[in-house]
């Protein structure tokens, strides 16, 4: 989805950080991510967070890309999607979205890691911190709530429950780690409730991976009351959510994860060698390779819910 690079160009003052051993050259596989990390702010020197002071200042949310764009047509500037402008054949990208990655890492299949996949993953590891032997749910099975399933089955808990309102989606859930399926369709009381009563009072773990602020609520109802943990994962501007103070002064807590709580640039290059050494699923993500003339088609297999993932290929000359 989030097209891989090689390295054309690159300035010596924008790239060889002191504080970095991974210099980049001219041919270094690179993967673009839409959270800086110049390793340099007190955010990324702190434990606490992947936030990146630059990313903050430098990227509008509402519109989601820089104010200064490094594209034009026909005299007309172009906005560049989180700064990185990926759905191209050349881009220029700042150093510090940029993940150096290994040198054999094939990039029609380690691209999707660069999103969707640390999003998820990220999520059920990093920011919930899901326990062996715990119960989990996750809402949404597109390719961020596939990959918090994956998360969730490498941390150990015993029992992942996927919820959406497509049953297509169950099978390819079953593949990376979920034990039970859940139609909200198929039942006339709210889905939290029906969660509580399979799970004998709510489950540990909680992911909302759609973006829905009505399905954020249920997600955090879901949850055991004592001590359950829900992670906000999908992301929404136009929509707020409620909560009422007894909802949480027991014990739960709610929590939002970007990017999987994984510092941008160490993260991508972490995932890409778990993936190199086989410990990480990625391939089973891909349902379609397509030409980045035919972008649009793989937009609308997506917005049908028939494919997961489609890898964009362009031909540079």
């Amino acid at each position: 989805k989030v097209l891989c690079l090689k390295v054309i160009k690159c300035k010596a003052k924008d790239t060889f950080l002191k504080v970095h051993k991974y210099f980049l050259f001219s041919g270094d596989k690179v993967i673009p991510v839409f959270l800086s990390q110049c390793r340099e702010c007190h955010f990324c020197k702190s434990p606490k967070t992947n936030q990146c002071v630059k990313a903050w200042t430098e990227v509008i949310m509402d519109i989601m890309c820089p104010i200064d764009s490094r594209f034009s047509c026909k005299g007309k500037k172009i906005l560049q999607f989180s700064g990185l402008g990926t759905f191209t054949e050349y881009t220029v990208v700042r150093q510090i979205n940029l993940a150096k990655i290994h040198p054999d890492a094939p990039l029609d299949k380690v691209c999707l890691i660069g999103c969707g996949i640390c999003t998820g993953y990220g999520s059920a590891v990093n920011t919930a911190k899901v326990e062996e032997g715990s119960t989990c749910a996750v809402f949404g099975l597109g390719a961020v709530g596939l990959a918090a399933v994956m998360g969730c089955k490498a941390a150990g808990a015993k029992r992942i429950i996927a919820v959406d309102t497509n049953p297509e989606k169950f099978e390819k859930a079953k593949i990376f780690g979920a034990t039970d399926f859940v139609n909200p369709k198929d039942h006339s009381k709210p889905i939290h409730e029906v969660l509580v009563e399979m799970t004998n009072g709510g489950v540990d773990f909680s992911l909302e991976c759609v973006g829905n602020a009505s399905v954020m609520e249920s997600a955090l109802h879901s949850t055991v009351k004592a001590w359950g943990v829900s992670v906000i994962v999908g992301y929404t501007l136009v929509q707020s959510f409620t909560a009422r103070p007894v909802d949480l002064i027991s014990g739960r807590t709610w929590k939002g994860a970007l990017f999987g709580g994984f510092k941008a640039k160490d993260g991508v290059m972490e995932m890409v060698k778990r993936y190199m050494e086989k410990k990480l699923m990625v391939d089973e993500f891909i349902t379609h390779n397509m030409d980045l003339c035919q972008i649009m088609e793989a937009v609308e297999l997506m917005k049908k819910a028939k494919c997961v993932r489609a890898v964009l290929k362009t031909s540079p000359q």
